[in-house]
């Protein structure tokens, strides 16, 4: 876990979308995608 996954993920909770959330955190969005996969991948949950 790092600090920017969870960084991406208050980003997708504030922003309400994937995309949206990418653009504000200046990356693309199937990059943003991947490390919360990574995250959930690590973590053995969806969230």
């Amino acid at each position: 876990m790092t600090i920017t996954q969870l960084e991406y993920i208050i980003a997708v909770q504030t922003y309400g979308s994937f995309s949206e959330a990418a653009s504000k955190c200046l990356v693309t969005q199937p990059t943003l995608s991947m490390q919360i996969q990574k995250l959930e991948s690590e973590l053995g949950a969806i969230i």
